[in-house]
């Protein structure tokens, strides 16, 4: 039974850090595509990053590149995500998700099938 849990969201100031944590349970990390996604009150849900921790293969969202880090521990089987130089644009529920990854990489919230519960990020200005 998979199981995907996000924490690590909160209230943060314009400018300001977060780091998102998905512990993952019922998979291996190397298998699988790990990927983060936020949802904005009326907007639709939209990538911001993913890994393939077998390969490091990493992908980013341009809203978000070069603010954004993706990682994996694992050891834990967790993988995070550090956000910095945060925008209220940024602020969103995030959720972590998965798909095996024999499906490819992709930032397309309709190729995973698991998600963990989301995590609210409030950026304030």
């Amino acid at each position: 039974d998979v199981q995907l849990q996000a924490s690590g969201g909160g209230l943060v100031q314009a400018g300001g850090s977060l780091r998102l944590s998905c512990a993952a349970s019922g998979l291996t990390l190397d298998d699988y595509v790990m990927g983060w996604f936020r949802q904005a009150p009326g907007k639709e849900r939209e990538g911001v990053s993913c890994i393939m921790s077998s390969n490091g293969k990493v992908y980013y969202a341009p809203s978000v590149k070069g603010r954004f880090t993706i990682s994996s521990d694992n050891a834990k089987n967790t993988v995070y995500l550090q956000m910095n130089s945060l925008k209220p644009e940024d602020t969103a529920v995030y959720y972590c998700a998965a798909v095996h990854g024999s499906y490819g990489m992709g930032l397309s919230w309709y190729e995973y099938d698991y998600w963990g519960q989301g995590t609210q990020v409030t950026v304030s200005s």
